[in-house]
């Protein structure tokens, strides 16, 4: 059993998640003198579903010292204020939201938003979408850069990228050579394990064996140390999310570049649409069991229209759900080997990030098989709460065009604490206090939570109601406060990016 810092380090498969991995442990653990590997194949690559992020991120690379200017240019990134979600209900007035990132300018309007959403829950009829109370939305509609001008105000909001995930691999890829990592062109071949049951070491077709104290599993889907060798069983999520595919098509980006991510309901699932300082990348989510991987291009081609009309698709097949021991033995499973939630809400960085950091922290005292159960435990939460955020869009989804969308919203099945939240919030119950009881809260903002049933119309009067989307009077002076917070101490999204090249 690993009880302090490993010596050496094998770091099996590249990625944007081995690359990840290789920066965090040399960044940790530099003054320890541990030897770091990376093996990587040629024939293997890089899937790159999504190329988003959540404000965790930031955190990356502030905690690596890596300034904006300096890998933002390089990874053809570009600022996220938030995601906008397009037809993904019927009722009127509630058909689209946008999800913000939230800044410290948001306090007073957060605090009026869940109060307006908990009277509509009452049965009082008012404006209680989420748009025009959160600072995020007016800069996305202004197309402003969500950093301030003044640095010194970089501290008072949260906001994401969008980027190159190949670029992002590349650009990690060369700084952690630069700082000592011993990187290898290579195929494994097979995986020795000691009469323990730990990995020993680890056959390669050019390289001969390469053993090391500890092993990171970075090879994807494939699973090949936690799952083919160490035979740790996987979770599906199918009866929780029905996505198993997605189509990609990259098409020419517009003189304008918005500072968001764009997710618009499609027949059979959803569409992203991601503004690169070069070019859009665009895909569609998708259900084969309602769909074929034909009839999806040419849906999201009918959907882009005729700016992706000349532009190659990839099609790319997901495995759902995750294992239940992100550590095992002396083996952790990082990014695609450890589990994959469709890329809704772009949190699959954020889940590698974490699974990284919170492992170097388990190390600052010695390591016993306790502290492996409570980091395990931790990790299958972070994941299990943002699959209960991701299954909360197709559950409370209006839409009755396609047998998909009835299916998702009668036959998904919500984890028992998603269920109580559905359940509170439908019967007027203090719908903030479960959050918090449920730990539902560390994954997401409360407001994220409220956010997302009051954008998607989760009022039962408004079956027969029409909503009420008139702004009062204090609506509108918020929203007038937050567009000249906006005009004020942020500038045009394209113009901050010419600011780094």
């Amino acid at each position: 059993m690993q009880t302090a810092i490993p010596k050496s380090i094998a770091i099996v498969g590249g990625g944007t998640a081995g690359w990840m991995a290789a920066s965090i442990l040399l960044h940790a653990w530099k003054t320890h003198q541990v030897e770091i590997t990376l093996v990587e194949s040629e024939d293997i690559g890089i899937i790159g579903v999504g190329e988003g992020s959540t404000p965790a991120l930031r955190k990356f690379f502030s905690y690596l010292h890596i300034a904006e200017k300096e890998w933002m240019p390089a990874c053809n990134a570009t600022y996220k204020a938030g995601i906008y979600f397009d037809n993904w209900g019927e009722t009127p007035g509630y058909e689209s939201y946008f999800h913000p990132f939230y800044t410290a300018w948001d306090q007073e309007g957060a605090y009026a938003f869940v109060a307006a959403a908990n009277s509509q829950r009452l049965g009082n009829n008012q404006q209680a979408h989420p748009n025009p109370y959160f600072l995020a939305y007016h800069l996305a509609q202004a197309n402003r850069a969500p950093l301030p001008v003044d640095p010194q105000l970089g501290n008072q909001v949260n906001y994401g990228y969008h980027f190159d995930s190949a670029l992002l691999g590349k650009f990690l890829r060369d700084r952690a050579k630069q700082l000592g990592l011993t990187h290898l062109i290579d195929n494994v071949e097979q995986v020795t394990l000691t009469a323990e049951g730990d990995i020993s070491s680890i056959q390669t077709r050019q390289h001969g064996s390469i053993g090391a104290d500890f092993f990171i599993d970075c090879t994807g889907f494939a699973s090949l140390l936690m799952g083919k060798t160490l035979l740790e069983p996987f979770l599906s999520f199918k009866e929780n999310l029905f996505n198993d595919a997605a189509v990609t098509l990259p098409t020419a980006i517009d003189e304008e570049i918005v500072p968001a991510t764009r997710s618009t309901a499609l027949g059979y699932g959803w569409a992203w649409k991601i503004p690169l300082t070069n070019r859009y990348g665009n895909g569609y989510v998708y259900s084969r069991d309602f769909i074929s991987p034909e009839q999806a291009e040419q849906e999201l081609r009918n959907h882009l229209g005729d700016v992706a009309k000349d532009s190659p698709a990839r099609h790319l097949t997901m495995r759902v759900g995750r294992i239940h021991n992100h550590w095992k033995k002396n083996c952790l499973a990082v990014g695609l080997s450890q589990g994959f939630i469709e890329p809704l809400e772009a949190t699959a960085l954020a889940i590698v990030q974490s699974t990284l950091e919170n492992f170097v922290d388990c190390f600052d005292q010695p390591v016993s098989e306790t502290t492996k159960e409570n980091y395990n435990n931790y990790i299958n939460e972070l994941i299990d709460g943002i699959r209960d955020y991701i299954v909360t869009h197709y559950l409370l989804n209006t839409r009755t065009d396609t047998t998909y969308w009835r299916a998702c919203r009668e036959q998904a099945k919500p984890s028992t604490k998603l269920e109580a939240l559905i359940s509170c919030w439908d019967n007027q119950g203090d719908f903030m206090d479960l959050l918090f009881k449920q730990q539902r809260a560390k994954v997401y903002k409360p407001e994220s939570w409220f956010c997302i049933f009051a954008g998607m119309g989760r009022f039962t009067h408004l079956r027969t109601t029409k909503a009420n989307i008139t702004p009062t009077n204090i609506e509108l002076t918020l929203q007038e406060k937050l567009n000249n917070i906006g005009n004020l101490y942020f500038i045009d999204h394209k113009k901050r990016l010419n600011i780094h090249c």
